[in-house]
């Protein structure tokens, strides 16, 4: 007769193996795509940058290196050339008006200036004797006329005599005594219009000589001035108060210095202003009167935009920003500084720090973090207005989410990435 078997424990068994093969299966998967390239890849924490989505105020601002210099400055330079034989006051020191801060030397400055005096000698000298000389000229040609002129009127009383007796008796004198006593009166009669003539040209031209000699005078004068003025600006002295400021290249003594040759500069303390060099590419939104803030890598000093170079130089564009009058004793002339300038501020906005890719009003890739921050998956996020480290967002993200802004090119091919050491 037929047995009946019982098959349960068979089929229990089966189905028992078949899930031990099935979680082993699984357990393999994932132990296999931990340790496959085509898995997700690990990303070291520690060197990525990330930033907390946030909600509230965004202060839009650009940014640009600059450095502090003085609202009055004069600057010092050599009237002539010379060597520099003694430097009475370094760089730091307090001077006022009219004080010596080095001394000068130049043996063709003193030359030129005996040359020029001499010169204003011998027009001197000789102005004295044009004038002797003429005034000489005009008492012999008025002695001459006086002469001509007695000789002349002796001449004409004798030739009128002789008419006379002509006219009386023809007989009593000879015809040709009285022609000569006509033309001798005559003769001297020429003679005399003759020096006086020449007594009025010398009286009307010695004026107009004496009047050049004393320009030449008044010019080589002003030669001696100016060579005066020349030597004693080899005493080097300051036009204005102030502190002396260094020079680039700082000047020796002994060293020979051009005419026209920076010497010194002095600068009003107290009086500063920030020049700021703001990219060309963000630049045009800055205008006169906005906000900055200055940092001197101590202190942030508030000040405000007065003034725009229309010109763009190096690719930025310098701003003037006028520093309130008391200023913290960090603040100092060629300081380097940094300058941010308040652009504006965006009220109730979504925004980030600024990813290393992504510009304003663009869309960008990013990774946010999921599953409490130990993996990064890839999200799509279309930003907005940008300042110098945040930026707007105005899709893609919601405030709280934390974002990776570092560059993740490299995991340009994974949509998702695990943060080891999280």
């Amino acid at each position: 007769m037929d047995i009946i078997r019982d098959t349960r424990p068979q089929k229990r068994r089966k189905r028992l193996a078949w899930s031990v093969a099935a979680i082993a299966a699984l357990a393999l998967a994932v132990f296999v795509s931990r340790l496959l390239p085509s898995a997700v890849p690990n990303v070291d924490a520690a060197i990525v940058w990330s930033d907390t989505v946030r909600y509230g105020t965004l202060t839009r601002q650009v940014r640009g290196p600059g450095t502090l210099v003085p609202e009055q400055m004069r600057w010092i330079t050599a009237v002539t050339a010379g060597r520099i034989e003694q430097i009475l006051a370094l760089p730091g020191a307090e001077v006022a008006t009219g004080d010596f801060i080095m001394r000068m030397s130049n043996p063709d400055v003193d030359m030129q200036l005996l040359q020029a005096q001499q010169q204003l000698s011998q027009a001197r000298a000789g102005l004295v004797q044009l004038r002797s000389s003429l005034r000489m000229q005009e008492l012999q040609l008025r002695a001459t006329c006086a002469t001509i002129r007695a000789d002349y009127l002796d001449a004409e009383r004798i030739y009128r005599t002789t008419q006379q007796l002509f006219d009386e008796d023809p007989d009593l004198v000879a015809v040709a005594d009285l022609e000569r006593s006509r033309e001798s009166m005559e003769a001297l009669r020429l003679r005399l219009e003759s020096e006086e003539e020449r007594l009025g040209l010398i009286q009307g031209t010695s004026q107009e000589q004496i009047d050049a000699q004393e320009e030449q005078i008044d010019r080589l004068a002003d030669l001696v001035r100016f060579n005066q003025d020349r030597l004693r600006s080899m005493q080097v002295a300051v036009p204005v108060s102030g502190v002396l400021a260094p020079l680039d290249i700082p000047l020796q003594e002994g060293q020979w210095v051009q005419s026209g040759q920076a010497l010194s500069r002095v600068v009003v303390p107290g009086r500063l202003k920030a020049e700021i060099r703001i990219p060309q590419t963000q630049a045009q939104e800055v205008v006169v009167g906005q906000l900055a803030l200055i940092d001197t890598r101590t202190d942030t000093i508030e000040g405000r935009v007065v003034r725009i170079d229309p010109a763009v130089r190096s690719g930025t564009v310098t701003i003037d920003v006028a520093l309130p009058p008391n200023l913290p004793p960090s603040a100092r002339p060629d300081l380097n500084v940094d300058g941010n300038v308040i652009i504006e501020r965006l009220e109730d906005v979504v925004y980030m720090g600024r990813p290393t890719f992504g510009q304003a009003n663009q869309q960008a890739s990013l990774f946010r973090l999921v599953e409490d921050g130990r993996f990064a998956e890839r999200v799509t996020v279309r930003l907005g207005a940008s300042s110098v480290t945040e930026i707007e967002v105005h899709e893609g993200l919601r405030p709280g989410e934390v974002v990776i802004l570092s560059d993740m090119s490299q995991w340009d091919g994974f949509n998702r990435v695990r943060l080891r050491g999280r």
